[in-house]
């Protein structure tokens, strides 16, 4: 009997169903693959019944659940901080909080390299077409999470003139801290909760798997006041006018 343990999938769907059958029955053995009989799920995520003498040996699982386990523990957050929320984000990634436990320790100066934006504190007008442009250059699968009051709703300068009443109006977000400012316990929290929201996702549903492309948010514009691309439904021939016109100029 080999020493390493066995994995067998079973029901994932993502990519072919098995019909009643594993779709691996050892490392390297691939069994015959009938698609018109899908696996029904159970509770226990099985239906197999593992013999007593190779339970320590072989373990049965799904697709969905062996992606989400590896994209659960090895969330890289982007390392970069708006406000006060940002202290008690520095002392989650010192020793007595120690979020590298949740595999999230490599904060990563770029967004090229990152998967959760961590907004800790005030937005301002000035600073969200920033926020939205290196949201953009995320790579998918990406996640948001509004840490505190000032990124979740604008905080105690929600009737400012210069703030954003919430990072949401510009970005998805997924997870929410109330706190001014959260303690480190609550941003444990919240990434424990995004830990759980990554578990529920299946392969079939994400975005990032879809036939459809994946549209760039546009970045708002900071004039007078800060403007919304996507509140100008004819935005796009108005700025292809004005590049006509600059670029006419310029011939002249």
């Amino acid at each position: 009997m080999p020493l390493g343990v066995s994995i067998i999938f079973s029901g994932s769907g993502a990519w072919q169903q098995t019909g009643g059958r594993p779709l691996f029955a050892e490392v390297g053995m691939a069994e015959d693959v009938n698609q018109e009989t899908p696996i029904p799920e159970e509770e226990n995520g099985s239906e197999f019944e593992i013999p007593e003498e190779l339970r320590g040996q072989v373990t049965i699982t799904t697709l969905d659940k062996l992606y989400n386990w590896g994209r659960r523990n090895s969330v890289w957050p982007m390392m970069f901080g708006l406000a006060c929320c940002a202290i008690e984000m520095i002392c989650v990634a010192a020793s007595r909080y120690d979020f590298s436990r949740f595999g999230m320790e490599v904060m990563r100066p770029s967004p090229r390299q990152s998967d959760l934006m961590i907004v800790s504190g005030t937005v301002t007008k000035k600073m969200i077409p920033q926020i939205v442009r290196l949201y953009n250059q995320m790579p998918e699968p990406k996640y948001v999470l509004a840490m505190g009051a000032c990124a979740s709703g604008g905080g105690p300068f929600k009737e400012g003139y210069n703030v954003v009443s919430g990072v949401d109006k510009f970005v998805p977000v997924d997870v929410y801290v109330p706190g001014c400012p959260p303690t480190p316990q609550a941003l444990l929290h919240g990434l424990i909760t995004l830990q759980e929201k990554i578990d529920k996702q299946s392969i079939q549903s994400v975005r990032w798997y879809s036939k459809q492309a994946s549209e760039p948010i546009p970045i708002p514009i900071l004039g007078p006041d800060l403007i919304d691309p996507r509140d100008l439904p004819d935005f796009a021939e108005r700025q292809a006018a004005v590049e006509e016109k600059a670029a006419a100029e310029a011939k002249t």
